[in-house]
Parts: structure tokens; C-alpha cells; sequence
């Protein structure tokens, strides 16, 4: 299973105060005035819009650098160096904020604005009112989740952090010396989460301790000290000099502040390991239910109920695995055909090979570049078995994909994993999107449910690309979305029907896994990330049915590629909203 995308993170998303509007009208002509008035509607909304992307993108030295490559081109000339803030004070004021953006956008004349501009309407309110309706929830959300926690994101969104000129660096710098109140913000945060009863599995702790205390094993052979000699080296700005008293200051920084950091959060975890009350799924939780509920539309962008998704994803297994019936009575051979043989082996040959396959399907990939990188050897036991690291919305050309040596993935597992993270997946996706025109705000609305959906989809697709034989591409696939989907039903037993270990295994059992310390391994992840499975599997399943609905409104002017350059142009959204919007912005192939 990959854990893929790891986005940036963004703690008290649009905590902000409401700017104010001035909408004015001028007294002309009625056609005139309309077109005014419209021009005004419409310029007045990219203001506010704007205006609440630039305030976000001055709170956040993460998302600033991760999301502008040029914040000067955005008005930004000036920004706080902050990880953000995860107390409850900021908390309260995020869910003012959310009224107040929602009282803000009742102001506009809705049918003014520009198509564009209200695809940004509709997802900027769904996104508010989804967060209004979880505020009560703040003790059951998690930062620490084993992989996907911003323990493990952080020293690669570090160690990825680009140095353009000297204040790059001087922000940089100082950004490590806000690690440990972030992180001590993150162990009171904990201390209060025990308190309420809602502490993490011993387990799940356990994890997370054992990937701080990877992190800090060898403090004066840290990752950051040596990515970060490499990073300033390449600042023609600084002298010498310079470059070695800067070195100096971030091994200083990260020995005696990121490294105590991350010391202190597992001193934190260790105390308070056994403290949990609930090792099983959320249902068994006060609000456990209604958090998960919480959780799954946030994650997969679908407006289905649990028990609807329960039995979409029992469909589409029973019609994967009758599929796979299908092609072994007919075709036999293929249960013993083994391992196949890929003409192309390298990653980068890969990445090449899939640019040209999928234009079957896609049309030609944003014209960018991207570098295949390793994630370093003290990260690879808790990060995924590889990932995309967003590229700026005003630089598609800086684009990461990692790979984790310890999967040793090879042949047709790691092509199927290029093409998730690569084309046409996420990369072929964000950026594809970015050339289509994304309102700023939108760069930090997060829809994991539309990009790891579109990325499974994609990857679904990517068996035929890999010049094997078709059947074998077929079972290959359908073998793997059949593994997907029993991930997505153990997720949504564990969860919100309280499945235990025994249940697990009797329902693994009929399909043929038995291995006790496998299937407690499943139930591990599952109980750690709730929903991280079901962004994957139900965004794929969403697809799918967006693709059926497609086939039917545009029949014969219906094709794959202007389906999926729709779907591009609309960009990361809930699929509701996707489905609306996709006949405005579907092209038929000329």
C-alpha cells in the first residue's frame, strides 16, 4: 500500500480576519451599469480571494515557500517566520473564520461572478461549513499520525526547502528555531488529547516514537546538515565566508534545537503511551462516529453516506474479482506467468516511457521538469514507499518525486508507482491543473479524496502502458484493485462498526489471507490513519463513476482525453462539485 502525495501541511488553515468588501455600484444606463456592476462583482471577489490567500501565505513559512516561488509577484513583500499554530486559542479563531468567510461570500451576487469564480465560491463555502460542522471535534483530530504525521513530513519538507537568495537562507535559519515550540505545542496538545480520554494507541505511540528516535540517532550525521551544505552552495550570492558561517549556524540549529525537539516529543509519547483508553476503531469513541463521518467526507470528496461506500466498494470488489475468474478460466496460463518482464528498468526511463504511452488517454504532459530523488536511509522506515512533493503554483518546473529504497520495488510495482506519482499521476495532475489557471486561494484547500483518487485511477490505467500482454494487464489490475478495496472495507469495519482483530481475519480468511501477524499489522495502520486507505480506493471508485457519467451526458462527443482534461481544468474539488461543473468545462476533441 502507498502512502503518496505528502502534501505540505497546513495547520489553522484560513485563520484570518475578514477583509472588508466594497461593493459599490455607479449610476449609468441599465446595460452598462449590468456590465459594471458584473466587472466590479467579479474584481471584488479575486480581491478578497486574494486577499485571504496572501494573509494565509504570510502566517506559514512552510506553505509560503512550498506553495510561491515569487510571493513578491503575489503581494506578498513581507512575511512571519512561523510552523503555525496548533492551540486552541488558534483553533477558536480558525472557526471564526470560517463564519466570517462564510458571511463574507453571502455578500456576493453570485450570478456575476465568472464560472471560474464560482467553482472557488462553491468549494471555498463547502470547505468552510465542513470545518464549522467538526469544530467540536478539535481533541479527536491528530498530528502524529505514524506516517503521514507531521513527525514525518517536516524533515523532508526541510530538507527540500530551496535556497533562491540570501534571505531564503536567513528565513530558513530561523524557521529551526521555531521547531521546538511547534513541537511543544504538539506535546500539550497530546498532554490534553490524554486527558480528555482520547490518546493515541500504545501502538500507534510506539511508532511514532521509534521514527523520532531514527531521526535522532546520529545527531552529528543529520540529513539536514549535509542537504543543507548542498543547498547553499548553490547561492552565488554569498561569499565563502558567508556559506561556512551559515553551515556553522545550522548545525548549531539542529543539533541543539530540531534534534531536542524531536527528543522531547518522544520523552512526551513515552510518558504518555499507556494512557489511551480506546486501542480499536473511532466508533468506540464518545464522538468517534461523527469524527470519522468527518474524516471520510474530508478525505474522499464524497458526498456518499458509510453505508452507501460500504457496499460501492463490496461491488466493485466482487465485479474485480469476478473479472479475475473470468481471465483465469479462460486464460489459465496466467496463474503461473509470474513476475513480468519490463522492457525499461530505470525510474527516470519509466517516467519517459509512461510520457509517451498515456497520450493515448491524456493530452501531452505541462512542459516542466522534475528530479527522482531517495528518501534518506533514517526516514525510510516511516515514510512511504514513495511520494510527490508539490511543485510552486508559479514554478511547475520544480517537481520532486522520492522513492523508498527499503520497499525494493522493482519492475512492474515500481512502474505502477511512477505512474501514481509521476504520469499521470500526480505530477502529470498538478501541474496540468496549475496551466489551467487555479485560483490562489484554491493552492490550500486540500482534497486528498480528487488527488489520490485521480492518482489511483491513473495508476489503475498504467498496467496497459507497460508493454505487457493485455490479459495479464487486465489481471494485474483488477488484482490490484481488489487488494485496494479490502483495505477501504477493513478501514470503514474498524471504524464505524467496531470490526476487532477476529472479524478481520474471518474476512480476510475468504479471500485467502490468513498470516495472524500480517493481518495485525492491517489492523494496526487502519486503527493509526482512520480514512487514509478510503481517499485512495473511494476517490478511485468516485472516478470511475464520474468517467460512466461523462460517457453517458456527452455520448459521441465523449473521449477519454477531453474527460480527463475536464477533469484537469476543474481541478482538486468534492466530487459533487466536479460532477457539476465538468459539462462547462468539457471540450470535445476536434
Amino acid at each position: 500500500m502507498k502512502n503518496l502525495l505528502k502534501r505540505r501541511i497546513l495547520p489553522g488553515i484560513l485563520c484570518l480576519t475578514v477583509l472588508c468588501l466594497s461593493l459599490s455600484s455607479c449610476g449609468a444606463p441599465k446595460e452598462a451599469a449590468s456590465s459594471s456592476s458584473m466587472q466590479n462583482e467579479q474584481r471584488s471577489f479575486d480581491e478578497y480571494t486574494n486577499g485571504l490567500f496572501q494573509k494565509e501565505m504570510q502566517n506559514n513559512t512552510i506553505n509560503l515557500r512550498y506553495t510561491l516561488s515569487n510571493p513578491a509577484g503575489f503581494g506578498i513583500k513581507s512575511h512571519k517566520i512561523s510552523l503555525g499554530s496548533l492551540s486552541k486559542e488558534s483553533e477558536k479563531a480558525s472557526m471564526a473564520s470560517m463564519e466570517n468567510i462564510l458571511a463574507s461570500l453571502s455578500e456576493f451576487d453570485y450570478g456575476e461572478l465568472t464560472t471560474k469564480q464560482q467553482l472557488t465560491y462553491d468549494i471555498l463555502k463547502q470547505h468552510c461549513e465542513t470545518e464549522r460542522g467538526a469544530s467540536s471535534l478539535y481533541y479527536y483530530k491528530e498530528p502524529l499520525r505514524p506516517t503521514t504525521g507531521m513527525q514525518s513530513e517536516l524533515p523532508v519538507l526541510l530538507a527540500e526547502y530551496e535556497f533562491h537568495n540570501p534571505c531564503d537562507v536567513t528565513d530558513y535559519l530561523s524557521l529551526l528555531t521555531c521547531v521546538e515550540e511547534y513541537f511543544h505545542q504538539i506535546c500539550v496538545f497530546e498532554q490534553e488529547k490524554a486527558k480528555e480520554g482520547l490518546f493515541m494507541p500504545s501502538f500507534a505511540a510506539e511508532t511514532v516514537i521509534a521514527s523520532c528516535n531514527a531521526f535522532t540517532e546520529n545527531p552529528d550525521q543529520n540529513f539536514l546538515i549535509d542537504t543543507f551544505q548542498e543547498r547553499i552552495e548553490k547561492v552565488s550570492e554569498l561569499s565563502d565566508e558567508k556559506k561556512e558561517l551559515y553551515n556553522k549556524q545550522n548545525r548549531s540549529l539542529v543539533e541543539n534545537a530540531v534534534i531536542p525537539a524531536y527528543e522531547m516529543l518522544s520523552r512526551t509519547l513515552t510518558e504518555l503511551k499507556d494512557t489511551g483508553i480506546n486501542d480499536g476503531g473511532l466508533c468506540h469513541l464518545p464522538q468517534g462516529k461523527d469524527y470519522y463521518e468527518y474524516l471520510v467526507k474530508n478525505n474522499t470528496g464524497s458526498e456518499k453516506k458509510i453505508k452507501d461506500l460500504q457496499k460501492l466498494v463490496e461491488r466493485q470488489r466482487n465485479l474485480d474479482m469476478a473479472g479475475l475468474h473470468e481471465l483465469l478460466t479462460d486464460h489459465p496460463a496466467l496463474i503461473s506467468s509470474g513476475e513480468p518482464e519490463l522492457s525499461v528498468k530505470d525510474p527516470k526511463k519509466m517516467l519517459d516511457h509512461l510520457t509517451e504511452a498515456m497520450q493515448e488517454h491524456f493530452f501531452p504532459a505541462a512542459n516542466t521538469s522534475y528530479e527522482v530523488n531517495y528518501i534518506h536511509p533514517s526516514l525510510e522506515d516511516t515514510l512511504a514507499p514513495a511520494f510527490y512533493l508539490t511543485a510552486p503554483i508559479d514554478d511547475i518546473s520544480h517537481n520532486v518525486i522520492y522513492l523508498n529504497k527499503s520497499s525494493q520495488y522493482s519492475g512492474i510495482q515500481l512502474f505502477t508507482t511512477l505512474a501514481h506519482e509521476g504520469f499521470p499521476g500526480h505530477l502529470y495532475q498538478t501541474t496540468g491543473t496549475y496551466q489551467a489557471g487555479l485560483a490562489p486561494i484554491r493552492a490550500l484547500l486540500n482534497h486528498p479524496g480528487y488527488v489520490e483518487g485521480w492518482a489511483t485511477y491513473v495508476e489503475m490505467l498504467s498496467y496497459q502502458y507497460a508493454g505487457i500482454q493485455e490479459d495479464l494487464a487486465e489481471l494485474l489490475m483488477r488484482n490490484q484493485s481488489a487488494l485496494l478495496s479490502l483495505y477501504a472495507s477493513i478501514d470503514l469495519g474498524v471504524h464505524y462498526d467496531g470490526w476487532k482483530m477476529h472479524e478481520i481475519y474471518n474476512f480476510l480468511k475468504k479471500y485467502g489471507f490468513t498470516d495472524k501477524k500480517m493481518i495485525q499489522r492491517i489492523y494496526e495502520l487502519v486503527t493509526e490513519e482512520p480514512s487514509h486507505y478510503l481517499k485512495y480506493y473511494v476517490g478511485y471508485l468516485e472516478f470511475l463513476e464520474l468517467k460512466e457519467y461523462a460517457k453517458k451526458i456527452f455520448g459521441e462527443t465523449y473521449s477519454d482525453r477531453a474527460f480527463h482534461q475536464a477533469v484537469l481544468r476543474i481541478g482538486p474539488a468534492p466530487f459533487a462539485i466536479v460532477k457539476e461543473y465538468l459539462p462547462d468545462f468539457y471540450t470535445p476533441e476536434s
